[in-house]
């Protein structure tokens, strides 16, 4: 029998070599960014109410205090620990157990009646609100290499940056009218209607194939190679530096708003809304750029306007009293040139160990919450008796996020400045490579096809047909 085209054709949707990434399920940015933001709007929606728990439960301000730290420090070991069970279990399963945990312990903080019990269910929360903080970014790389991916991370923080604009503000309401007992019944809503929405919404991203093993010694392995690499230290750092120069604004909210600028509780807005609007926009413009610039120059805007942003705000603080707007402008500026540079620093960390990017993730949320931790519970109250050191502080945490940077492209990059503008993501390396991989093999299929359907026609007494090929120009 001879052959014929018909014989031969293959599908393009069987070609393992398709260079063009697979498109991200519909409304998957939305449920990314709420499961990212799930772990800090629990803290803000509840800052504006800490008089009231110490009120109600007889806590003193530091006991209050304390249950932030409750949080934050389960919240920063289990980060550790989410990615590498979702490498083995898969994203969805993990997600689904651990928003229904949290929304769980959210009911149980409605009924507290002592301090310590809060500290216990406030742990709890910590436990699970981190999950999604981390698996988010692994179903992005799951998703995208590249700038497709620095594009979906830039959607994500967009929407992430209202939910820490809202949360402060919807917590200073509900203290206001109902008291601090109904922030954590709004907590218990958000959660439930997170995962139905996961359920609906939320694809599983690692196939079987691609799952990595939960064995100890595999995992200290995994783990110690992650924790030992200076290149991701190094990026974890700077990252983890950049946000908590913010952070400490975050953490100072209720002594920099209520005592310095005499703001009262419902005016926490005055703080996260140019903090935030920054966010919204600098994501955005990470976004619009992500094709256009490589990931190394992004990465030093963002550091160039974080840090006009500091000098400015130090020279108005010692220029000046405190008072607004002028004290909280700055802070618009800063976290716009945060989030320039986040997609490219996150992206980079989590490349820098591809086969296992969840438990990549987990490492570098795992750095962010244990300097948060640190923030919480000796940055800040060394910080907030005046704006003036909390100015400094901001400069000086971005400095050393900065020299981070620059020491991690002095080790992986020659030629100087030069060389660092012209770097790309090694996800984006990879990319290129398969997609060069590709060309290559879809060139040689087709020229394998002509070349069968000639033999074909050839036996059918037909005249064959001369094909370029489409790689070298070859007859």
């Amino acid at each position: 029998m001879s052959l014929t085209p018909c014989h031969i054709a293959v599908s393009r949707k069987n070609d393992v070599f398709d260079p063009e990434p697979l498109p991200a399920p519909r409304g998957i940015a939305p449920v990314l960014a709420a499961m990212a933001a799930l772990g800090p709007f629990s803290i803000d929606t509840y800052l504006p109410s800490f008089g009231d728990i110490g009120e109600s439960l007889l806590a003193t301000p530091l006991e209050v205090q304390q249950t932030l730290t409750a949080y934050l420090l389960p919240f920063a070991a289990m980060t550790l620990w989410h990615g590498a069970i979702s490498d083995a279990l898969g994203r969805r399963r993990v997600i689904l157990v651990a928003v229904a945990l949290f929304a769980v312990a959210s009911a149980a903080c409605m009924f507290v009646t002592r301090i310590e019990q809060l500290w216990l269910l406030r742990a709890l929360q910590g436990m699970t609100a981190g999950a999604g903080m981390v698996i988010c970014r692994a179903i992005v790389r799951d998703l995208y290499d590249g700038a497709p991916a620095r594009r979906l991370i830039a959607q994500i923080t967009m929407m992430f940056a209202l939910a820490p604009a809202i949360a402060p503000v919807l917590g200073g309401w509900l203290q206001t009218w109902f008291g601090w007992r109904a922030v954590f019944a709004l907590l218990v809503l958000l959660s439930g209607a997170l995962w139905l929405a996961c359920w609906k919404l939320l694809p599983e991203t690692l196939p079987p194939h691609r799952r990595q093993s939960l064995r100890i010694g595999y995992l200290a392995k995994t783990y110690r190679q992650v924790l030992t690499s200076p290149a991701f230290l190094l990026i974890c750092g700077a990252l983890a530096l950049n946000f908590v120069a913010f952070f400490i604004y975050v953490l100072s909210a209720p002594v920099f708003l209520v005592r310095h600028l005499g703001v009262p509780a419902t005016g926490f807005l005055w703080l996260f809304g140019p903090a935030m609007s920054g966010l919204l926009l600098g994501a955005w413009l990470s976004g619009l750029v992500a094709s256009r610039f490589s990931p190394a120059r992004t990465i030093v805007a963002g550091y160039l306007v974080m840090g006009f942003a500091a000098a400015c705000n130090i020279g108005l603080n010692l220029a000046a009293q405190p008072a607004l707007p002028w004290s909280v402008l700055p802070l618009f500026g800063f976290t716009f040139g945060m989030s320039l540079a986040m997609p490219c620093l996150t992206l980079l960390a989590l490349d820098l160990f591809p086969e296992q990017r969840g438990l990549a993730a987990s490492c570098q949320s795992f750095v962010q919450a244990a300097c948060n931790t640190l923030a919480a519970a000796v940055l800040a109250p060394a910080l907030w008796a005046t704006t003036l050191s909390l100015a400094c502080g901001m400069a000086g945490l971005m400095l050393l996020g900065a020299v981070a940077v620059a020491v991690f492209y002095r080790r992986s990059v020659a030629g100087g400045l030069s060389g660092l503008l012209a770097v790309r993501l090694p996800g984006e390396r990879d990319q290129a490579k398969r997609n060069q991989q590709a060309a290559r093999h879809q060139a040689e299929r087709g020229l394998i096809r002509c070349r069968i359907i000639n033999a074909g026609a050839a036996g059918c007494g037909a005249q064959p047909v001369a094909v370029e090929h489409p790689a070298d120009g070859r007859l």
